[in-house]
């Protein structure tokens, strides 16, 4: 049986369908109020911050996955984030299950240097500091070995349904309304931008690879990298936008923060985006080289279908 922890996210729900579809049908989902993807998917109930909980969760498994999440407020990350990943590690080297860590690139430095596996953490800010923790932890396990341990790391997100990034948040769920896209700090740097059922598909590969654990992987990314002046020019294409656009700039951020705490959360990330975002999958993509990695444009039409078919039906 494969388990993934917090199963009610983008990635996990997309994980969930990967593994029904090319590697198990034996799958148990679980979070706080798990529900089923596949109609054959097991659910259990039970908090990552109780250790006998998520034993519990663990116990029969061959292979966990770890996709919880937790909303943008840095004082909750802080409490409960390292908690629920202790007591995964702690769960799964008990029931002796292979552990497969979903990570993102909030450790890494927010500047133009190209990020490979073993770019150096430089954490900026308090959720920062957070992750490169967590990642610490994991490594840590890794280099135990009393169980089989790997990372998966993906940088910002964009994909169909409720996928939580910037780019859906002020780009494509802007062109679906009808509004004009916004852009933050600069339009004219390059970004890496991972299509979300990429990153699970890659996940599922590499949890169902024997050979891959014992290191950190980065998922699969489009070598392209568009500027936002680019992205939203394809985004507008597709959605019938006039390619219009307004960068908010860091001082209009600023600003907003003083009254928004939703604004406040996201602040220290946006040093990133006045810099050139290089993640590399090189490592990934020779490893499996067969792997279908979808392009931007690609990805921005199978939102729009997806959007079209909802506002028919």
């Amino acid at each position: 049986m494969q388990t993934i922890l917090g199963a009610n996210g983008q990635i996990a729900t997309e994980l969930a369908r990967e593994l029904k579809r090319s590697h198990t049908g034996d799958l148990r989902l679980v979070s706080r109020n798990p529900r089923k993807v596949n109609d054959t998917d097991r659910l259990l109930r039970a908090n990552l911050l109780d250790a006998k909980q998520t034993a519990a969760a663990v116990q029969g498994s061959s292979i966990v996955y770890f996709t919880a999440g937790l909303p943008p407020d840095t004082e909750l990350w802080e409490a409960q984030f390292p908690t629920m990943l202790k007591n995964a590690l702690e769960a799964c080297r008990a029931a002796g299950a292979s552990f497969v860590y979903f990570d993102n690139t909030y450790m890494y430095p927010q500047d133009a240097r190209l990020q490979t596996e073993d770019t150096l953490f430089a954490p900026v800010g308090r959720k920062g500091k957070v992750r490169a923790a967590m990642a610490c932890m994991v490594l840590e396990e890794m280099a135990r070995a009393d169980i089989p341990v790997l990372i998966g790391r993906a940088p910002e997100f964009y994909g169909p349904g409720k996928t939580q990034s910037f780019t859906n948040a002020l780009v494509i769920e802007k062109l679906q309304a009808g509004k004009k896209p916004r852009v933050p700090v600069r339009d004219d740097t390059r970004r890496t931008l991972i299509w979300t059922p990429d990153a699970s598909r890659a996940l599922a590969l590499l949890g169902n690879t024997p050979d891959a654990y014992g290191q950190t992987w980065h998922l699969p990314c489009c070598d392209d990298r568009p500027t936002y002046r680019q992205f939203v020019a394809m985004a507008s294409q597709a959605f019938g936008g006039n390619g219009s656009y307004t960068v908010i700039g860091k001082w209009t951020l600023a600003l907003a923060g003083l009254f928004s705490k939703q604004v406040r959360e996201i602040q220290e990330l946006l040093p990133r985006y006045a810099q050139d975002n290089l993640f590399d999958s090189t490592k990934f993509k020779r490893r499996f080289p067969s792997f279908d990695v979808t392009s931007y444009g690609q990805g921005v039409e199978r939102i729009r279908q997806e959007w079209a078919h909802g506002q028919a039906a």
